[in-house]
């Protein structure tokens, strides 16, 4: 597995991933799949304020991808962002979100952000379980913030401090 910027050939894996996601998952609260253009406009946006977006490969295939953004638009969160990553459901368990959040850490940390937020589905338990692993804190839950499905959905908030 190597883990590594997205160039935009990898777009279009990304927008499967992505779609999949809306269609099959809780993990992005979106009910609207997108087209290509939209995941390239998405990217640019992301690299503008200088933030990654990096895909996770195996075997020549774009297997996850993730990235992170501002917390939330106010001066005084400039140094705490929010991540979001997803995994191809053919390569889940293998380690690849693993590896997508460690290096979103790195990449964070050598922006000045002190602080990485994961929004995390209160039913997902491989992801709140994933993030505890890697050092992540939960420190709020949020009671039925969310509807898809026909079914309100929680939010867990988890938190890690990043290293200076």
């Amino acid at each position: 597995m190597i883990v590594r910027d997205a160039v935009d050939a990898d777009l279009e894996a990304v927008r499967r991933i992505y779609n999949d996601a809306v269609a099959h998952t809780t993990a992005i609260w979106n009910e609207v799949v997108v087209d290509l253009d939209d995941r390239r406009r998405w990217a640019a946006a992301r690299r503008a304020l200088g933030y990654p977006v990096l895909v996770a490969e195996v075997d020549g295939e774009v297997a996850g991808y993730g990235s992170f953004g501002d917390f939330r638009a106010f001066d005084g969160y400039r140094h705490t962002c929010e991540h979001s990553v997803y995994v191809d459901d053919r390569f889940r368990r293998r380690g690849i979100a693993r590896a997508l959040v460690v290096e979103l850490e790195v990449r964070a940390s050598g922006l000045d952000k002190h602080a990485m937020i994961a929004g995390i589905e209160a039913g997902n338990a491989a992801s709140i379980a994933l993030h505890a692993a890697l050092g992540f804190t939960e420190v709020g839950r949020l009671p039925q913030v969310g509807r898809k499905f026909d079914r309100w959905l929680d939010l867990v908030f988890m938190e890690k401090i990043l290293a200076a």
